[in-house]
């Protein structure tokens, strides 16, 4: 018979209701002229979509004899080229000369993915949402909880972006090491922590952030389900000030769960401005993370941002 203390030290197993798929890419070369970049893409139709066909169903052949039915081939209906809505969306962001911008969504409920650039960019405070996950990982395999301290670091790293308190998680997770291996358990293969204390200048893809947020908001996470919904609701809660980004394409901030990031070069001076999060667009959820960098200002990378958050968005909504 179990003793209370090892049935309490199982964690529960989370509930499979709706898992959120794996960002399954694959890459296409793309040419524009105001934003270059690399198109990844995995599309399907809905689940339970019936085929449909403009041709009609032929005849039964008069060779046919009494009792035999004609056989006609099954028509499966084509996928949605996100590929080519995709580029032509972001191909129209005005990109400011010398910036470069990358974008990629994933529609909750169909499962269709797409990213557009695979260029490396600093991850800025984004990174911060890594650190935690990173956190809650480690705390999971030792079978314990967030310390008073932890927590209170936690939540004024992801709701205030405060910098001290990103410094002292970073340092508890073990710095690049620790999120490095995390961040291999996550599944993302583009992602490299910063040296030493620099966790801000970690390098990402926007691909490997979209990969992030399904750890976060997936069912098929490494995170148990207690960690993602501590996650969520600190990424629910962030101050006022610092809901831009994503939260231009959902129908109001709200509705939005989201961590933006924020960094000036000191050797070039240049913005580096990136967001993530979970949007809600008429009822649906989408996962978005759209990294940018080399704008003159912070307020013209932010709108960069926005433009392209509600470009890439455009590609599944039509809108």
């Amino acid at each position: 018979m179990e003793s209370p203390r090892a049935r309490r030290g199982r964690r529960a197993r989370p509930s499979r209701r709706r898992p959120l798929p794996s960002l399954a890419l694959v890459l296409v070369a793309v040419a524009g002229v105001t934003a270059g970049g690399t198109v990844y893409v995995k599309a399907r139709a809905h689940p339970g979509t019936p085929a449909v066909s403009s041709a009609a169903t032929p005849p039964a052949s008069p060779s046919a004899g009494a009792g035999e039915e004609a056989s006609v081939e099954p028509v499966t209906e084509p996928a949605v080229d996100r590929t080519a809505l995709l580029s032509k969306a972001m191909t129209a962001v005005k990109v400011p000369a010398g910036a470069r911008v990358s974008a990629a969504v994933l529609a909750v409920d169909s499962g269709e993915s797409a990213a557009y650039g695979d260029a490396a960019f600093d991850t800025a405070s984004i990174v911060k949402v890594d650190i935690l996950a990173a956190l809650l990982l480690q705390a999971q395999d030792a079978d314990r909880r967030l310390t008073a301290a932890e927590k209170a670091y936690a939540t004024k790293m992801i709701e205030n972006s405060d910098n001290t308190s990103a410094t002292a998680l970073w340092r508890a997770i073990g710095r690049a090491e620790g999120l490095d291996a995390a961040n291999k358990r996550f599944g993302l293969t583009s992602t490299s922590g910063g040296e030493g204390e620099l966790w801000g200048l970690t390098q990402t893809t926007a691909a490997d952030q979209l990969l992030l947020l399904q750890q976060v908001f997936g069912e098929e996470s490494e995170l148990s389900a207690a960690s993602r919904s501590y996650v969520q609701g600190l990424m629910k809660s962030v101050e006022p000030d610092q809901r831009w980004g994503v939260s231009a394409v959902a129908e109001g901030n709200s509705s939005t769960l989201l961590k933006n990031g924020w960094l000036a070069r000191s050797t070039t001076g240049l913005w580096d401005v990136n967001s993530i999060g979970r949007v809600t667009v008429d009822g649906a959820d989408y996962l978005v993370a759209v990294l940018s960098k080399g704008t003159e200002s912070q307020a013209k990378g932010i709108a960069l941002v926005e433009a392209a958050a509600k470009a890439a968005v455009s590609a599944f909504t039509g809108t």
